[in-house]
């Protein structure tokens, strides 16, 4: 994936578009990225479930994979058959999308949907996609001359808001969250929500004051950890939020970021899938283990990391280095999400902090 050279945010470039919801009469303002090269970024939306779906169908609704979507928001997807349960209405999610340039500014035209009976380009917009788009936008990426008259069936692109800023924020590694603004939220709660700070969350999104309204969707910058794969790597570019993780390779190996380090941490998946070699060579160590030895100018750490996916093989390189102190003993890389299971109905509640499990 091409890197293209970021945009300032401070720069008068950075412009923000008014959208109308005429049903309402109020003014919602969403926060543009202006953007030239045929590239692309990994980005997230702040996505409402509207009414009880299924995992499989959150993710049928912007067109990704069920595991992406389970594992954005660190649910574990060890649990037998987990894309069929259900996710209770009104649960927030990160949907991960593909952020591209398209007519000058940054947006995600990927997402597709086919309309049904009673459906309404307002409905679609404020309730199927929680206010992620506007009708308006629909109707305009569509052509549609007539909005009253929609054809059952009919597939309609819904574009999508989104932004990259390069994938850095204050020079740090950050992945961009578009977030539909509720009437309760506060500058300064979504702020501290996010671990981020007012005047960044002003300078990203072109404000000149804290006043936001409910339907405004904000830039929110989340600090990730980077990869430094080769560029013929398949997961070259590869990204992950704090406190999420990611599966590539194929399937075969679990990427995880934070919340104690922002240092990417890879090791075998839990799927049962077929996977090439990832032990590291000239030891017996494999893609996650580390080894660490008392000595008396320090602790000797050697560990198995991963390298990225190249032509159907799993490359991983061995790393050594004499530390102050040795680490602290990682139990295991997984998150552990309190994501209670509610059998009788299938239904996932989502509740928690998701944390590392470490011993120091």
């Amino acid at each position: 994936m091409a890197i293209q050279k970021p945009f300032s945010k401070t720069q008068i470039f950075l412009f923000l578009i008014v959208l109308v919801n005429v049903a309402v009469f109020v003014t919602s303002k969403s926060t543009i990225e202006p953007c030239s090269n045929a590239d692309s970024c990994n980005a997230l939306l702040g996505y409402t479930v509207y009414t009880e779906l299924k995992v499989s169908e959150v993710a049928s609704l912007f067109q990704i994979d069920p595991i992406a979507l389970l594992t954005a928001n660190a649910i574990d997807i060890s649990y037998p058959d987990v894309e069929n349960h259900i996710l209770p209405s009104q649960l927030f999610l990160k949907v991960p999308i593909t952020c591209s340039c398209v007519d000058g500014i940054r947006k995600s035209v990927s997402t597709h949907y086919k309309t049904r009976p009673s459906d309404t380009l307002a409905s679609i917009a404020d309730s199927v996609y929680s206010g992620l788009v506007s009708a308006d936008q629909i109707r305009e990426a569509n052509s549609i001359s007539d909005p009253s008259v929609l054809d059952v069936g009919q597939t309609l692109v819904v574009p999508l808001p989104c932004t990259c800023f390069n994938g850095t924020d204050n020079l740090l590694p950050a992945i961009y969250l578009s977030y539909v603004v509720s009437p309760e939220d506060t500058l300064a709660g979504i702020a501290a929500r996010y671990l981020t700070t007012l005047t960044d969350l002003m300078n990203v999104n072109a404000m000149g004051s804290t006043a936001i309204k409910a339907a405004d969707i904000l830039a929110i910058p989340l600090p990730a950890c980077a990869s430094n794969f080769p560029k013929y790597a398949q997961d070259y570019g590869l990204m992950v939020p704090n406190g999420s993780y990611a599966i590539t390779a194929s399937h075969c190996l679990q990427c995880s970021c934070g919340p104690g380090s922002l240092n990417l941490y890879c090791q075998p998946a839990s799927l049962a899938v077929s996977c090439s070699s990832m032990q590291c060579k000239n030891s017996n160590l494999i893609v996650g283990n580390v080894t660490v030895q008392q000595s008396g100018g320090g602790c000797n750490v050697t560990s198995c990391n991963y390298g990225g996916f190249v032509n159907g093989s799993i490359i991983t390189t061995l790393s050594s280095s004499l530390q102050p102190r040795c680490p602290g003993k990682r139990i295991d890389a997984i998150m552990y999400c309190a994501a209670w299971l509610i059998k009788r109905n299938k239904t996932i509640e989502i509740g928690c902090t998701c944390r590392f499990l470490d011993i120091t």
